[in-house]
């Protein structure tokens, strides 16, 4: 498949920043790891390869603003574009050897995020999209499930963990869900769950608190598969609120009406 030069530059610098990623994880017990927050740990893995993303797009691109987790913000001189970066999305499973973590880069262009990279650097599955180009994997065209009912659908869905999340939202929103779907599932990382709600694997996905560097690549991923994505209101932005519900129209709109009725 040929890409474009702005996916070629992106999907370039996520391979590298992933070699690294792979290289650490295969020696996770020698990490130096600090702390960003309860339970919200921030690895020497996490930090070098936001750096090694920030030094190949800015090469790239020269002027793009850029917006990292470990790093903030970081001002350019080009204010219409903005790279949105989460280098370790699933950073508590790749702390403890489990390999499902991404690399998220977002490029956003004023207010619309307009190509995305999602890539596990640990199977070596990396997402694309482009607006109005689709999105792939692997260079194969994803769509997002086509089933109809809650009843027959799996779900993913984030879940509180201690100093983050409101636990007592999180059990009205499962008691809600769960006796409505085949399944639901948590692996701990937006950007994967996002993406394989693009690729079929799951039929939906909701979660709250997230960053837009979680979820700006996936947003534009699911929208490409044909997907719907919303804020919890439904028609809301996720890159303002920090909530998203995504699906296909028919489990977007289901998803959305039950966890109104919790709210």
């Amino acid at each position: 498949m040929i890409h474009s030069a702005l996916m070629n530059v992106m999907v370039k610098a996520a391979r590298r920043a992933g070699r690294s990623l792979k290289r650490d994880l295969g020696e996770i017990e020698n990490l130096q790891v600090s702390m960003k927050g309860p339970a919200n740990f921030v690895s020497a893995a996490d930090k070098r390869a936001e750096e090694m993303l920030y030094a190949d797009l800015s090469k790239a691109r020269p002027g793009y603003g850029f917006v990292g987790e470990e790093g903030g913000v970081r001002e350019g001189t080009d204010k219409t574009h903005t790279w949105i970066v989460d280098p370790l999305d699933g950073t508590t499973n790749f702390l403890h050897g489990i390999p499902q973590f991404a690399i998220s880069i977002g490029l956003k262009r004023d207010d619309a995020v307009i190509a995305g990279v999602i890539y596990n650097p640990a199977n070596d599955e990396l997402y694309i999209a482009e607006r109005g180009k689709g999105a792939f994997l692997n260079d194969h065209r994803l769509r997002v499930a086509g089933r109809k009912q809650l009843n027959e659908s799996v779900i993913a869905c984030g879940l509180p963990h201690l100093g983050r999340g409101d636990l007592v939202l999180a059990h009205k929103e499962l008691g809600t869900v769960m006796p409505r779907v085949a399944g639901l599932r948590r692996f701990g990382s937006a950007a994967l769950d996002l993406a394989a709600v693009a690729a079929g694997r799951f039929d939906g996905y909701w979660e709250r608190d997230l960053q837009p560097w979680d979820i700006a690549a996936g947003i534009l991923m699911v929208r490409e598969a044909g997907g719907t994505v919303s804020g919890m209101l439904g028609n809301d932005d996720p890159l303002a609120t920090g909530d998203v519900i995504c699906g296909n129209e028919m489990i977007h709109r289901e998803l959305v009406k039950l966890l109104k009725i919790v709210n």
